[in-house]
């Protein structure tokens, strides 16, 4: 049995964060690899080190004196080396930190200064082998991630290891120089260490205890998600659920290796377990509900349209030709309807309806703007019959309008628009009829 174990920021902010994961770690001699973060806020109006970061290579860059900022840095390092008594400098790192900076090594590297250099006081902590990612976490030309050569290289690297730390969000590209991931990208990091070492669990420590059915900010405490798929996670993250970052699910969905959402505030919960499939039922119909504000519709109307062949194609196209992508496309026999973001759509728009006259010559084209968009999303839903007739009945007791719904073949997720203004009070009627009364 072995384990990886990510923390994030919140869990590494200060000596005494370090303390609990450094408790945790030990509790069980399986946590064999960790991915750390960078440190975070220590309290509300705090800044994460990685955005200080930021910040001074950007003072940096503009040829500016930046080693007060610097040096801030390097305050919040010693300070977390002093609370843990360690016996660690890190000034010569610092002054290579400076050297670069100067050199203008890029954002990439500056921001990737956080996770490296925590990474070193967990080893040091821990006593277990630091790895520098860079060395074995690879990018190609084009800067995407190369899968193939990471996982060759990290696994013969592991292998020689009974425990290590690998710091998170970034890797190297084929010339040398440092490359993150987006943001959230140590998430990543575990799952492509886990991968490698081909552990039985992946489990990534954070500030919460695992996934709520609902955000907290609308719906007043949630009930957790006991059990979830990678299938139900890829949706409920791209509709907002912002946990772990989607990426992540990946190179763990291929192994078939597990993740644990745990909390490191309250190691004692079990958390939310993310798997490939179960034959576990969730404790409701529904597994989760996450949506977005934000969209506009584009509905288009030419009589028989349903015969005309290509016309999908021709409508989509136009929105091809402006580099907008769209969200969903609900159609009827003589209808047709475009969810697209808005923000990217409004300042094209006019082009858009311009580029469907010439291509499909409709009849009349409506916009329809500020609309939310809500999924709906469970593996109980496809045995359960009505539940889209349970939505629908809660959504009018609640005075809401449905302005489109959408369901996959999968019977996964149902997807709802409604307007903007209803966006709140229809994500708590969902959840009062599925989760508070059980209907």
């Amino acid at each position: 049995m072995s384990k990886v174990v990510k923390f994030g920021g919140s869990s590494l902010a200060n000596a005494e964060q370090f303390k609990k994961v450094g408790d945790i770690i030990r509790a069980d001699e399986t946590r064999r690899y960790v991915v750390p973060s960078a440190p975070g806020k220590r309290f509300k109006d705090d800044t994460k080190v990685t955005d200080m970061l930021y910040a001074c290579y950007d003072l940096a860059e503009a040829g500016k004196d930046f080693k007060k900022e610097l040096q801030a840095i390097a305050d919040r390092y010693r300070e977390i080396i002093n609370g843990l008594k360690l016996d660690l400098k890190l000034d010569d790192e610092f002054q290579t930190i400076e050297k670069n900076f100067k050199a203008g090594a890029g954002s990439n590297y500056a921001a990737s200064r956080g996770e490296y250099l925590n990474g070193i006081i967990m080893a040091a902590y821990l006593g277990y082998e630091f790895i520098d990612a860079a060395t074995v976490i690879f990018f190609d030309e084009d800067g995407n991630f190369d899968a193939g050569k990471t996982n060759r290289v990290l696994s013969k690297k592991l292998a020689k290891c009974d425990r290590a730390v690998v710091p998170g969000f970034y890797g190297s590209m084929p010339d040398g120089t440092v490359k993150t991931f987006s943001r959230g990208g140590s998430d990543v990091t575990g799952s492509i260490v886990a991968k490698a070492a081909r552990v039985d669990v992946y489990e990534n420590w954070t500030d919460v205890s695992g996934f709520l059915i609902a955000d907290p900010r609308i719906i007043n405490g949630p009930e957790k998600i006991e059990v979830i798929t990678y299938r139900e996670l890829r949706e409920l993250s791209y509709m907002g659920a912002t946990v772990l970052h989607e990426d992540a699910i990946f190179p763990v969905r291929q192994e078939g290796i597990p993740i644990n959402i745990r909390n490191t505030n309250a190691p004692e919960d079990s958390g939310t377990w993310i798997v490939g499939s179960t034959c576990q039922k969730s404790r409701y119909v529904i597994t989760g509900i996450a949506g977005k504000r934000g969209f506009c519709s584009i509905n288009i109307e030419k009589d028989m349209m349903n015969s005309e062949i290509g016309f999908g194609r021709k409508v989509l196209q136009a929105f091809e030709e402006n580099g907008i992508s769209f969200e969903h496309v609900p159609s009827g026999i003589d209808t047709m309807t475009v969810f697209v973001h808005q923000d990217e759509f409004m300042h094209k728009e006019q082009k858009v309806v311009a580029g469907i006259h010439r291509l499909v010559q409709p009849d009349s084209i409506e916009i329809e703007s500020d609309l939310a968009l809500i999924a709906v999303v469970g593996r109980g839903m496809k045995s359960m019959r009505g539940t889209a007739g349970r939505i629908f009945a809660a959504l009018a007791h609640a005075n809401v309008n449905v302005k489109m719904i959408d369901q996959g073949s999968s019977e996964l997720n149902i997807i709802i628009g409604v307007a903007d203004d209803d966006f709140e009070a229809a994500i708590k009627a969902i959840y009062d009829i599925f989760v508070v009364t059980k209907l």
